[in-house]
């Protein structure tokens, strides 16, 4: 197929006024910029940087795989971001010739429609594969929010710059790595920062919840997904108990992810010593239960981050499959010494990580009970989230537009 080598813009001149007005640009044809977010996060980083590209290209068209936050904010979605929704290596394998079908067609399809850009958001192992082939074959392709090469197979940031020619980062600590690969790669800030205010209304939370504005609370968030909450919820519930005999007002709640969790969640209460009366279970408000909240003991993952930014203190705690430990461990390929991402951001541990073998729920209840027990140790925290709360505050979608919109004029100047 023909490229379209029809210019972005052009300056015209207004005849004999040129040396008392400035050219006129005019746009000669619109900016086409294709994109794809395969999940709810994903389609709400879309959603805001379709709105920042369009305030810079008023005429741009958007088009590709999205959702109603994408399709709200002005993207034409040729597909809709359910269709990459699947999670689990079994759902994965069910669906996997399916999901092949899908980027085949799709990337003719944005191959034939010749976008400026395409712009692929999180979903690495769809997009990825899309953005080299892409690449390959003469268009400009972004991929926006990084894989976690800090954490594991830095080598990664080398494969994934022969896909992208840009990547945009969410925590300061990535630029860096991909520099050393050779990849240029930027960090805009996190769109959760941006949205998170610096201060946060416990007591709306908790009206909002229905629970007593002076109680002592505590939010209990074992995962999002079934093979987690397996996994932790047990031993989560058994160091809330523990806690509450502690606390014996405590009230305990408990977000659910979806129906699946919660159903999951309330058998493994039942079969807990933890009083059923103080124990609230959620379907989903997980950030209200964490705004609620005096102390959160939850899973590692983004949820931390969102605990960070509404200045909570927490534990953190995670177990995975023994074999996969080991296997991790032997073959090294974990490359931090920290697993919370506020620990990482701070370089230093902030919040308690009982992983694995440590994830007990005596453990757990006493680092839980250090929290309560120490008010100013929850003070001094607040002040450190407070200012990791800034670093990630970037206005991460006009920054992310901003990047954009270099890298269409690098190819603009070398056309």
């Amino acid at each position: 197929m023909t490229p379209d080598t029809r210019p972005l813009a052009q300056v015209i001149p207004l005849p004999g006024l040129q040396d008392a007005l400035p050219p006129v640009r005019v746009e000669t044809r619109a900016v086409r910029i294709a994109l794809v977010a395969g999940e709810a996060s994903g389609d709400l980083l879309g959603a805001g940087l379709v709105r920042e590209l369009k305030r810079r290209f008023p005429n741009a068209e958007f088009a590709g795989i999205g959702g109603d936050s994408m399709r709200g904010a002005g993207c034409q979605t040729w597909f809709d971001a359910s269709e990459l929704a699947v999670m689990g290596l079994t759902e994965v394998l069910r669906h996997l010739p399916r999901l092949l079908r899908l980027r085949s067609a799709f990337r003719e399809r944005v191959q034939a429609w010749q976008p400026d850009v395409f712009i692929g958001i999180d979903a690495p192992d769809f997009n990825l594969p899309v953005e080299r082939w892409l690449k390959q074959r003469g268009i400009r392709t972004v991929h926006y929010v990084s894989p976690s090469v800090w954490a594991w197979r830095e080598k990664r940031a080398e494969k994934i710059g022969a896909s992208a020619d840009l990547v945009l980062c969410l925590f300061p600590m990535e630029p860096p790595i991909y520099a050393r690969h050779g990849v240029d790669a930027r960090f805009v800030g996190h769109p959760m920062a941006d949205e998170i205010p610096a201060r946060v209304d416990r007591e709306q939370a908790r009206a909002a919840l229905g629970l007593p504005a002076s109680a002592k609370v505590l939010a209990v968030l074992p995962g999002s997904r079934l093979g987690e909450v397996s996994k932790l919820g047990q031993a989560f519930f058994e160091a809330a108990w523990q806690v509450t005999e502690r606390l014996p007002g405590l009230h305990v709640v408990v977000p659910a992810a979806n129906a699946a969790c919660r159903e999951m969640i309330n058998a493994q209460l039942s079969a807990s010593a933890l009083p059923v009366a103080h124990a609230h279970v959620l379907d989903g408000q997980a950030r209200t239960a964490m705004i609620a909240a005096d102390v959160v003991l939850l899973a590692s993952g983004t949820a931390t981050l969102e605990t960070m930014l509404v200045k909570r203190p927490m534990v953190v705690g995670y177990r995975v499959a023994e074999l996969t430990y080991q296997l991790v461990k032997a073959l090294g390929l974990l490359k931090v010494d920290r697993y919370a991402l506020p620990n990482i951001l701070a370089g230093k541990d902030l919040a308690p990580e009982l992983m694995q073998h440590d994830c007990t729920p005596e453990k757990l209840a006493a680092a839980i009970l250090q929290w309560f027990d120490h008010p100013q140790k929850v003070s001094d925290l607040q002040a450190s989230y407070t200012q990791l709360h800034g670093l990630l505050r970037r206005d991460a979608s006009a920054r992310a537009a901003d990047a954009v919109a270099d890298l269409l004029a690098r190819e603009a100047t070398t056309a």
